[in-house]
């Protein structure tokens, strides 16, 4: 496998760290050894999160391009828009975010605090546009980037999540081998990795990087669109295009992708009762914040396997943090009594 032939600008602070979950794992019987990996603190620029680690392998064709202005998609409170308003404002870019009505839920702040915020207060141009959650490409997307070529710039299109770039999946290719590196030196190999997906190169990149030591079916992704079927096509997608592109020296197959479906509901972005709980009880055990949209979710479907007692005892299971957190300020009703 092949990893390095790619350019890689560096926007992260290096290895992230991984952390036990002590009283997480005790809470919970003690059967099950719980870590997580923080990939929420990897990096300097707007909190940073899964989206930075993916950048680092975007960034250089930008650049290579000559490109002026980062152009992306996602939710009012996507955590992909603000990581790539983030980039744009570190290396002296422009940016535009369209920001879709993703999710169906109100608050009078929504679309004011958090994630959106951010985008704003780093000089991001923010378009608001009523089209409903998919994870596809999109109409407004494209007529974004047209009206930066109208303007004279050079539009350089960041898809939702990065998942349909055609190196979107690079990035956690190198989280799998940042992990085996940090494995040599925990002494002791993760059974499990636990990991959320919506549009898909993150779980994708897992696979692929976990495939070249036989794990790729130990990445246990947990759905968070509600619309499972279109992910896990995305995932298995991504997944083959990376390992072509890495010289995996294998194909992936259907065995190699496992998306629980049992976590997404009710609909993307929205809790159940079982996901505020998960956020609840990780906050007050750990004081590691998850967010209701996807950190929530797979918070959930990872302390509901461990109770179901689906992974076999013993077993050392890594969470992976994707970041997601700031978007709970938008979520403040929910948690009006904490």
């Amino acid at each position: 496998m092949n990893l390095k032939r790619f350019p890689r600008h560096q926007l992260t602070f290096g290895p992230t760290p991984i952390q036990p979950l002590k009283r997480l794992s005790a809470h919970l019987g003690g059967k099950v050894d719980l870590y997580a990996k923080r990939e929420d603190c990897n990096s300097g620029l707007a909190f940073g999160g899964n989206k930075t680690r993916k950048l680092e392998y975007i960034i250089p064709d930008a650049l290579a391009q000559g490109c002026d202005t980062l152009v992306s998609i996602g939710g009012i409170q996507s955590n992909q828009t603000r990581q790539v308003a983030a980039v744009a404002a570190h290396l002296g870019l422009k940016c535009v975010l369209v920001q879709e009505d993703w999710v169906n839920y109100s608050d009078a702040v929504y679309d004011r605090v958090g994630n959106i915020q951010m985008s704003r207060i780093m000089g991001a141009d923010v378009r608001l546009v009523s089209d409903g959650f998919d994870i596809g490409i999109r109409k407004s997307w494209e007529e974004a980037m047209e009206s930066v070529r109208q303007a004279g710039g050079k539009p350089y299109p960041i898809p939702a999540g990065c998942s349909e770039h055609p190196l979107g999946g690079l990035g956690f290719v190198g989280f799998a081998e940042e992990v085996r590196a940090q494995e040599a030196e925990l002494g002791f190999k993760f059974d499990y990795v636990v990991v959320c997906s919506v549009t898909g190169s993150t779980q994708a990149g897992m696979v692929v990087g976990f495939a070249a030591d036989g794990r790729a079916n130990r990445v246990i992704g947990i759905d968070a669109s509600a619309k499972p079927a279109q992910t896990r096509a995305q995932i298995l997608r991504i997944a083959r295009n990376t390992a072509h592109l890495v010289d995996l020296g294998r194909d992936i197959t259907d065995e190699d992708v496992v998306l629980d479906t049992r976590y997404g509901g009710p609909e993307y972005g929205l809790p159940s009762e079982e996901t505020l709980e998960a956020i609840r009880m990780s906050a007050k055990l750990e004081g590691m914040m998850t967010d209701p949209v996807y950190e929530g979710k797979s918070m959930q479907g990872m302390i509901d396997l461990v109770r179901r007692g689906e992974f076999p005892e013993g077993s050392k299971v890594l969470y992976a943090h994707l970041g997601g957190a700031p978007a709970l300020s938008a979520y403040s009703f929910l948690f009006r009594n904490g």
